[in-house]
């Protein structure tokens, strides 16, 4: 699936099949560990008003609020972005980290597994968050569309089913 950026224009369809407007919310909070339970609060008051069912908020939650703790715990930012789109019936999340010393780390470990990782108290996110999410993956991330890279942006997508509003 193309990235919310990457995909077609609302006006180009195949066979004229009706289009489906994307939403998109985008919210910026301090790097700390409070800020995890108020983006999950964030993203479930946004699916909701979308008319996300329960099933697929819940998993949402789920991984927003890993994909922020490894933001604030692994980088010395201190601010993390956070991106939420729904696209047909595609959700995706994003979360931006503004770098620092732990955020090379960070993808190393999250790209390369590391035997009982999945064992202790920590270690356990990204594993949740590949067994959740359909697809995901970490690209390096930009300041403020300058060619400086500054952190690096973890994103996680999965179906969702919406509800008659």
């Amino acid at each position: 699936m193309a990235a919310p950026h990457d995909a077609l224009p609302l006006n180009h369809r195949p066979n004229g099949l009706p289009t489906t407007r994307p939403l998109r919310d985008a919210f910026h909070l301090p790097a700390r560990d409070t800020s995890v339970a108020v983006a999950r609060t964030r993203v479930l008051e946004r699916l909701r008003e979308w008319c996300v069912d329960d099933e697929s908020s819940a998993d949402a939650q789920l991984l927003m609020s890993e994909l922020f703790t490894n933001a604030v715990r692994h980088t010395d930012s201190e601010k993390v972005s956070c991106e939420l789109w729904v696209i047909g019936v595609r959700l995706r999340l994003e979360v931006t980290d503004e770098g620092g010393a732990g955020s090379a780390a960070r993808v190393e470990r999250a790209v390369i597994p590391r035997p009982g990782d999945d064992e202790g108290e920590s270690g356990r996110g990204l594993l949740l968050v590949s067994v959740l999410a359909d697809d995901w993956g970490i690209r390096k991330a930009q300041a403020g569309g300058s060619d400086l890279v500054t952190g690096h942006a973890v994103w996680a997508e999965l179906e969702c089913h919406r509800t008659q509003g």
